[in-house]
């Protein structure tokens, strides 16, 4: 059963920092490009930041400098360090995988609330 389960999400104020964690089963988890996805209330899904199966990383502008992709490929799991909250990282963060071009294996989120 292929499955991502997510942790780590929490309430903070803002300035402080959060580790995301995202742990995979069921895959082979090196040959996956790995993904942390945020919705917030009344917006769309957006891409926080990418890792490749090579370690390769993307961040979205809005989090660059703040947050850290990295990937445990012996653990299976994948992490997002976040830095510098702020209220508008509020969201739910969801990991996500893909083999091909499309991110097809998802996680059931975690909530993550930044208060000012």
């Amino acid at each position: 059963q292929v499955q991502l389960v997510e942790s780590g999400g929490g309430l903070v104020q803002a300035g402080g920092s959060l580790t995301l964690s995202c742990a995979a089963s069921g895959l082979t988890f090196s040959s996956y490009a790995m993904a942390w996805f945020r919705q917030a209330p009344g917006k769309e899904r957006e891409v926080v930041s990418i890792i490749g199966s090579d370690g390769s990383t993307w961040y979205a502008e809005s989090v660059k400098g703040r947050f850290t992709i990295s990937r445990d490929n012996a653990k299976k799991t994948v992490y997002l360090q976040m830095n510098s909250l702020k209220p508008e990282d509020t969201a739910v963060y969801y990991c996500a995988g893909r083999r091909t071009l499309r991110y097809d294996v998802w996680g059931q989120g975690t909530q993550v609330t930044v208060s000012s």
